[in-house]
């Protein structure tokens, strides 16, 4: 292949990330240049500009809001904008190929690489497909779904199941490293508690307010969210994280069991390590009510028990934690039948043939 170069896209959450960085060293190891376009400011670029041998490319993008706002009106001339500059971007560094995880970022990036003529795949990894890529849809040659029961919502003939796709380096975590990195002890299990990417409040304020019953049992690692750690705790078997990135393998390695949203590329992640979770996903009135979806979806399969956020309290949360322990065993059983490397491979296939079609 002459041209060798691919460009990915993808942000707003680190959801919207994780499967571009599973697949980027695949293209850096056989050699591709890789570029990255992002916006100037959201949590794509902390996470893509790092890396060695990815050029991050930042353009101005809107949100897709489902609530009124002024920001509204405003939004349509940051599209705009931001599809220029993608042209721009696409017509200077021609890959042959664009690879897109969704979030607001990635709209005028697919509908420039439209305008070129370049090949656009995109990845939905949500039960139901988010607004970024219904819209995107219609301009690109493949959309691959993470869900099995995903496919029901696309079409036909645009449409492929790969599953989940998983970064190799989480599969090598080391539970020693994780629990001398957070203090822990083998003594008792390991709980994570994870907010997404930006934190969970209402979880936070929760398990802090009952860590007095919980730490009798297990031991807690607390990955809160930027400026939501309270310095204030400080109890044996309880550690504080804002956030965790290269660390997290091996946090991950030491952990038995998860609370956490319901954002399906980390429910994904925990079901490859077998991690038993408890699902709270956000709430229909803070999201468009995937999370919950994704959520029952795992409840289904055993993967997960689920705690609706309008039901949680400390007697439910505690209850719900313990209920968990209990399950784990089974969850575990439930877990061996998913096989996540596959899919990797599986995309890499895909885009391969869309460079040459």
């Amino acid at each position: 292949m002459n041209n060798k170069r691919i460009l990915f896209t993808g942000g707003g959450t680190a959801g919207h990330v994780m499967v571009n960085l599973a697949l980027i060293p695949v293209y850096q190891q056989a050699g591709w240049q890789i570029d990255y376009i992002g916006s100037h400011d959201g949590i794509e670029k902390t996470l893509i500009e790092p890396l060695e041998g990815v050029t991050y490319h930042g353009i101005s993008t809107g949100k897709l809001r489902r609530y009124i706002s002024k920001e509204n009106l405003k939004d349509p001339f940051k599209v705009v904008k931001g599809t220029l500059q993608a042209w721009r971007i696409i017509g200077r560094v021609k890959p042959a190929v664009i690879f897109s995880k969704g979030g607001f970022v990635s709209v005028p990036v697919v509908l420039a690489a439209k305008l070129r003529g370049v090949p656009t795949i995109i990845h939905e990894s949500d039960y139901t497909p988010g607004l970024a890529n219904k819209i995107a849809i219609p301009f690109v040659q493949k959309v691959l779904a993470t869900f099995p029961e995903t496919m029901a919502f696309l079409p036909e003939k645009k449409a492929e199941y790969v599953g989940a796709v998983i970064r190799d380096d989480l599969f090598q975590g080391d539970r020693k490293r994780g629990l001398e990195l957070t203090g822990l002890t083998e003594e008792k299990p390991v709980l994570l508690i994870m907010g997404g990417s930006g934190g969970a409040q209402a979880i936070n304020d929760t398990i802090r307010n009952v860590l007095d019953q919980l730490l009798d049992s297990v031991q807690i690692i607390h990955i809160c969210g930027h400026g939501k750690t309270d310095p204030s705790i400080k109890q044996t078997g309880y550690v504080q994280f804002e956030y965790v990135n290269e660390t997290l393998k091996d946090i991950l390695a030491a952990s038995d069991f998860v609370v956490s949203r319901a954002g399906a590329n980390a429910i994904f992640e925990f079901l490859a390590l077998r991690i038993p979770m408890l699902l709270i996903p956000l709430s229909r009135q803070a999201s468009r009510g995937d999370q919950i979806i994704n959520a029952r979806s795992f409840l289904d399969k055993k993967y997960a028990r689920v705690l609706e956020e309008e039901e949680l309290t400390e007697a439910s949360l505690v209850h719900e934690i313990m209920e968990l322990t209990k399950a784990a065993p089974v969850m575990r059983d439930y877990m061996k039948a998913f096989e996540s490397k596959k899919a990797r491979d599986q995309v890499h296939d895909i885009i391969q043939h869309a460079i040459k079609h």
